[in-house]
């Protein structure tokens, strides 16, 4: 058998990585032995574990160290880092290293530095003249480019579990839509404050249920009062934002009422006329014609906001970005300073959204459909929170609750 040391650092016990570890090892057919375990007796203890990892030979060898390293394993002895040229833009050298959205370091030049921008399922891009590691997306490699092959000289640092008491803690089962929402909501507000407190960003992602189960006001309340601070979205979820303050009805249908008006299908085609004809969104807000509303709020506190097209679009807008690899990095470029998100009833936002997010970021979904955060997660959003129910009973009970204690707050 071919055999190898690894090691394992941190809150290791509790973020179940250790049992990860064991799981991986004999799914792929390995064995393993535990040289060293030390455990930490604290909460601001980390434990270690030094373990002696077996396969069946080098290639099996090789596949379970693969696998382990994106847990967090290590090998105790620093190997040196490699990597290769591009050989064209937009392609990479064979073995090139894939990364997971974990902190990640590579040894450089003596020290460990840590990768900037990480995300999944991107490549490690070298500068040599800044001693910088960057995580970079396949289509933005340029021919030269010095990217990072083998696994040599790499370390992963998966998030430890809090330690103190949070959503994040006591949400870790398995989704479901018998959880305490009222509960729920205390806790997301607890977190949206103290992230709020060190001046840091909340990021929501909009479908358009948002709108049609009338709970858009509740989104646009939380933007004029800077509680959100970026904003992703859909062509869908803007124009019928706007349809409602126009003409009262999104697809047609009267939001107060809930029922379908005469000829309200063409109302959304009606509402994106109207924006072509002012020119933009903002054109249409500066004309006076509408005066609220998610879209009305980004423009008029200047939110940033990233409206990704798709196939089925009508219009679009003129603010929607058609070239997804564009939309990417528009997306990409307003990640700054975001601690937390919050994806409101949106499969595909979500999903793409949660492609590009580090594995620090405070991540939870809302949506009446189970199989949407389980599709999160299961496309490595490992982080994110499922919370089913609908969306327009959430948004209400979360908006009145972080207004109330802002009002709270002022009164002081």
């Amino acid at each position: 058998m071919e055999v190898k040391e690894i090691e394992l650092k941190g809150h290791i016990i509790d973020s179940l990585t250790l049992p990860k570890v064991f799981d991986t090892i004999m799914d792929l057919g390995g064995d393993f032995e535990v040289l060293q375990f030390d455990i930490g007796k604290h909460k601001t203890e980390p434990s270690y574990a030094r373990i002696l990892v077996k396969g069946k030979d080098r290639n099996s060898l090789d596949q379970i160290l693969g696998e382990l390293h994106k847990i967090g394993a290590t090998i105790p002895e620093v190997e040196a880092l490699e990597y290769e040229k591009a050989p064209k833009d937009k392609a990479l050298p064979r073995d090139f290293y894939s990364t997971t959205n974990h902190p990640t370091y590579v040894y450089l030049d003596g020290r460990w530095i840590a990768v900037e921008r990480m995300e999944m399922d991107c490549v490690i891009v070298i500068d040599r003249e800044n001693k910088k590691a960057i995580c970079t997306p396949i289509s933005e490699i340029r021919k030269g480019d010095l990217v990072v092959v083998g696994k040599k000289g790499i370390r992963v640092e998966p998030p430890a579990r809090p330690r103190g008491y949070s959503i994040f803690e006591f949400m870790r089962s398995s989704v479901s839509s018998e959880k305490p929402t009222q509960a729920l909501v205390d806790q997301i507000v607890r977190e949206i404050l103290e992230i709020k407190a060190k001046d840091k960003k909340v990021l929501a992602v909009c479908g358009p249920a948002v709108v049609h189960t009338g709970s858009s006001e509740y989104v646009a309340a939380l933007i004029r009062e800077g509680f959100i601070d970026v904003l992703f979205a859909g062509n869908g979820f803007a124009v019928h934002d706007l349809e409602t303050q126009l003409y009262g009805t999104s697809l047609g249908v009267d939001i107060k009422s809930n029922r379908p008006t005469e000829g309200g299908h063409r109302n959304h085609l009606y509402t994106i006329n109207d924006v072509l004809l002012a020119g933009s969104i903002k054109g249409l807000v500066e004309s006076g014609r509408v005066k609220s509303g998610v879209m009305y709020e980004c423009i008029r506190r200047k939110i940033p906001f990233v409206l990704a097209g798709s196939i089925r679009d009508d219009g679009p807008l003129p603010e929607v970005i058609t070239d997804v690899i564009e939309a990417q990095r528009e997306m990409r470029k307003n990640l700054k300073d975001v601690e937390l998100v919050l994806m409101l009833s949106s499969m595909l936002h979500s999903i793409a959204v949660g492609n590009i997010l580090p594995s620090h970021v405070k991540t939870i979904c809302i949506d009446i459909n189970p199989a949407t955060v389980t599709k999160l997660s299961d496309r490595g959003t490992s982080q994110a929170l499922g919370i089913v129910t609908d969306v327009g009973v959430f948004l209400p009970m979360l908006a009145k609750q972080l207004l109330k204690r802002k009002r709270k707050a002022r009164a002081k």
